[in-house]
């Protein structure tokens, strides 16, 4: 028997469409508010259609505020999360309206006074960031029940159901079947489902479930082959009167990697001259902690498989590694230092690496660049992984972002390959800004599992015998 559908799922997206609306209008008629009772008596001068444009000027930096920290994410993103990009997207828009306003004004002396009437109309903006979105998410929650879901799986265990079913407000998947199955008992199963997963099964079957999947209006997950991932963003060619489709497979352009390069140096620069003190006070508490040096240098790889020396705060005591042999960090790992376990936390170790970028050796957004030792390791198991080397390594990535301390090796090479094939400006800005974001998350400062450590030193003998 057909499951019956949700009657509400067809307004799924006017839903988040207008709950965005409304969070938007509410922050810009704050401001109105604020702008109309002082703010336009400070400044001066204006009249009917300039309170109209400062008021519009506003509502567009609410607007590329909020969509640079992905804030418009209703139904999608966990509460924590939106409630968080809110926030900061209400501090970032309200700065662009301070600098705004500042320079309309062109009198540094109206600095405080503009400052004192944005304070407490920032801090209502602040009260609505938190308490919309939950009432959001739960009329969410209540219209759009969690989608029942059919998984059809292949050979390969993932985890990916347990991953999926974290999100339980969202998704649901209460049965599974194997792709050996005869395809017709597979199909007549799927109609009996809101969507359907399938998960790592050959091409040749998922490519049949698709097509049926499109022609009965069957909402479809499935996880993409690293193919997948290198055509999603090719070029429709219309030269012909056949369908062609071009993938240049030539990495970052010439102008994306000038306009890259400068963004690194800017960034790199300024990210230096403001840690300074910081950098600084690492520096003698390192030295002073036992005496040894403060920085430590290791051998990664980046683009077209270049190898350099990456820098960071020394964590670890002095001859962490005797014999040469590599030993990466374990979760409570006794080699790390008391300044050590505080800069790890805090990632106060990762601030010399702008040096690096500042030399041209990595780039503040990209593939994270492995240890020699780990990509090894990884390119053993996966021939693609040098696929990630088309850009140069940084200091944040895609993966880093939206993937976890114990995202598997393939799955981090698919978002790497995701950061590179559709890479804009503007992906990178949307990096830098989530990882401000995850930047305290304990999970992605563990170390290595035992299990994994096993495996580098098995690789590492191999390699030297």
């Amino acid at each position: 028997m057909k499951h019956k559908r949700r009657k509400f799922d067809p307004y799924k997206r006017t839903y988040r469409g207008t709950t965005h609306a409304i969070i938007i209008l509410i922050y810009v008629l704050i401001f109105a508010a604020e702008w109309y009772s002082e703010l336009n008596r400070i400044i001066r001068g204006f009249e009917m259609k300039g309170n109209w444009l400062m008021i519009a000027l506003y509502a567009f930096a609410v607007y590329i505020s909020i969509r640079l920290w992905g804030g418009f994410g209703v139904g999608r993103q966990k509460l924590l999360n939106l409630v968080s990009s809110q926030i900061f997207a209400v501090i970032t828009a309200n700065i662009i309206g301070f600098m705004m306003m500042l320079l309309t004004a062109g009198d540094i002396h109206l600095m405080h006074p503009i400052r004192n009437r944005m304070v407490p109309m920032v801090v209502a903006q602040l009260i609505v960031a938190v308490i919309l979105p939950i009432i959001f998410q739960e009329i969410y929650r209540a219209m759009f029940p969690p989608l029942r879901i059919i998984q059809v799986y292949g050979d390969h265990q993932n985890h990916l159901v347990e991953k999926m079913n974290v999100r339980k407000e969202k998704y649901d998947i209460c049965r599974e079947i194997s792709i050996h199955e005869p395809m017709k008992k597979i199909t007549e199963l799927i109609d009996g489902f809101d969507a359907v997963l399938l998960n790592d099964i050959p091409s040749e079957k998922k490519n049949l479930i698709i097509k049926y999947c499109y022609d009965h209006g069957v909402r479809l997950y499935f996880t993409p082959k690293i193919p997948d991932i290198i055509v999603k963003n090719t070029e429709n060619i219309n030269f012909f009167d056949s369908p062609i489709y071009l993938a240049r497979n030539k990495g970052l352009s010439v102008d994306q990697l000038l306009f890259k390069r400068l963004m690194d140096i800017g960034i790199s620069v300024m990210a230096l001259i403001i840690t300074s003190p910081i950098i600084l006070a690492t520096a003698v508490a390192i030295k002073m902690d036992d005496g040894g040096p403060v920085f430590y240098k290791q051998e990664r790889c980046t683009r077209n498989g270049k190898i350099f020396w990456i820098y960071k705060f020394r964590s670890m005591v002095v001859d962490a590694e005797k014999d040469g042999t590599p030993i990466p960090a374990e979760a409570g790992d006794e080699r790390i230092t008391r300044v050590g376990r505080f800069i790890r936390a805090v990632r106060i170790d990762e601030l010399p690496q702008f040096v690096n970028i500042l030399k041209g050796d990595m780039s503040v957004v990209g593939p994270r660049p492995e240890r020699l030792e780990h990509y090894e390791m990884y390119s053993g198991d996966i021939p693609e992984f040098n696929f990630r080397l088309k850009v140069k390594g940084g200091l944040t990535g895609y993966a880093q972002v939206y993937g976890k301390y114990n995202t598997t090796a393939l799955d981090k090479l698919k978002m790497d390959l995701m950061y590179i094939t559709d890479y804009s400006m503007l992906l990178d800005i949307q990096i830098i800004l989530e990882t401000v974001k995850i930047i305290f998350k304990r999970e992605s400062t563990e170390g290595f599992s035992h299990e994994q450590i096993e495996k580098m030193e098995k690789i590492s003998k191999t390699a030297d015998n």
